[in-house]
């Protein structure tokens, strides 16, 4: 690498951890990233876009993370500029926001489910870990089970959505879906609140580029780039 490139790579990388110092998007900063107020801005990619090739390619990546993730956080500053709600926190918001509040709504849902899916991803191969799996069979059977479960509810979602795999309020895990950007957060909304931690994004900008209209395909691959570690760190801050 010339000393140019260098510069700039390192310059860039620079940029990024001071555009989030405190690791607002990992799972150790999850009472930040829940507790931040807007304006809200875009986080940048804990990775490069082409670091989950081939499961993910990097254009998919580029145009997900820029242009679909950065019109969310535009769009929910721009909306909370006239709104109550702009007070609150990210996690008050998604509490309190509900359908009348249709620009917030998916807006902030937006920002929040790819905040936490860019961090749930992993160019690093992982696995569960023996605590992980133990949690996973008590509740699923075995971990095979839960994916199963889980990619059948990615594949039932209609249309665009999300599946999510949470701890419930009396602590137990749980899979379920939701349509577009709600989340298992806005308790106004869901059948069944939650603390997501994982979720798979199934709107067509996140695979189509690639797999074009074979959503079982865009699942698979899922399951070879989860950050099996982060998985474990939001359980583990949930049950603390």
């Amino acid at each position: 690498m010339h000393k140019r490139e260098f510069l700039k790579v390192a310059g860039l990388a620079g940029l990024a951890a001071m555009a989030d110092p405190k690791g607002l998007f990992a799972a150790e900063g999850r009472e930040t990233l829940l507790t931040q107020k807007a304006p809200f801005t875009l986080p940048p990619l804990p990775y490069a876009p082409d670091a989950l090739e081939p499961n993910i390619d990097k254009l998919t990546m580029e145009i997900h993370h820029d242009k679909h993730h950065g019109a969310y956080v535009k769009n929910l500053n721009d909306a909370l500029k006239s709104s109550p709600l702009a007070s609150l926190s990210l996690e008050g918001i998604l509490a309190k926001v509900t359908a009348k509040d249709a620009a917030i709504r998916n807006n902030g849902g937006g920002h929040y489910n790819h905040s936490l899916f860019w961090t749930l991803l992993s160019p690093k191969q992982t696995s569960p870990s023996s605590k992980l799996t133990a949690a996973i069979n008590g509740a699923f059977g075995s971990v095979d089970a839960f994916k199963e479960q889980f990619g059948d509810a990615a594949k039932k979602v209609f249309g665009s959505g999300w599946a999510w795999l949470i701890v419930k309020k009396d602590g137990k895990l749980a899979i379920t879906s939701t349509p577009n950007q709600d989340n298992p957060l806005m308790t106004q909304l869901v059948k069944e609140p939650g603390t997501p931690i994982l979720g798979l994004d199934v709107w067509e900008h996140a695979y189509y580029l690639k797999h074009q209209n074979k959503r079982p395909d865009y699942i698979t691959a899922f399951w070879n780039v989860v950050n099996w570690d982060e998985v474990e760190k939001r359980l583990n801050a949930v049950k603390k």
